[in-house]
């Protein structure tokens, strides 16, 4: 996945202008008109027309780096039966670390999130190993849990005092991991 943050960074410390890079995606099949739209859209971060790997390599090429240095891998877990509060004592003490670090971390920690997110984590070092980055020099570069709701089939009541019943919710939430290389 490309990063829109990284090929920022590298246009302008190279003063590389988006025509000038449409120019070398026109090449590979897309019209003038639509490169400089997608270049400019995945400067913004908006990835309107999802970038494929030849678009990516080609990016690479014009900037003199390599087609890795200017990627990210994702990996998720979505619907994991936690809260989503409880998940992200997890995930904060594991963003901005190198990965090495990360998964030690999520080794001694003791709680219940932490298999889940040490999941997450292999899958996207694993997804970047897959894509021929260095796994040696990566780092989670954003680690956040969003909410997912209440659980799939664990709406039930509990029984108090004057004929009431209170709900108990169940919750579930989104884990997402990002990795980059430094």
């Amino acid at each position: 996945m490309l990063s829109a943050t990284k090929l920022k960074d590298l246009c302008e410390r190279q003063q590389v202008s988006a025509q000038s890079l449409a120019r070398n995606l026109a090449r590979g099949g897309l019209s003038a008109k639509e490169a400089a739209t997608a270049v400019q859209n995945w400067r913004k971060g908006l990835f309107r027309r999802q970038p494929k790997a030849e678009d990516i390599r080609r990016l690479a090429d014009a900037l003199g780096v390599e087609a890795a240095d200017l990627g990210e891998w994702r990996s998720s877990c979505r619907y994991a039966p936690l809260s989503a509060r409880k998940a992200r004592l997890v995930t904060a003490l594991i963003a901005g670390r190198s990965v090495q670090d990360a998964m030690d971390i999520l080794k001694f920690t003791r709680k219940r999130a932490a298999p889940m997110v040490d999941k997450v984590l292999k899958a996207a070092v694993a997804d970047a190993d897959e894509q021929q980055a260095d796994v040696e020099t990566l780092y989670v570069s954003e680690a956040r849990v969003d909410d997912a709701g209440v659980r799939i089939g664990t709406k039930r009541w509990i029984p108090k005092d004057r004929g009431r019943a209170h709900p108990i919710k169940k919750l579930a939430c989104h884990i997402y991991v990002t990795v980059t290389q430094a």
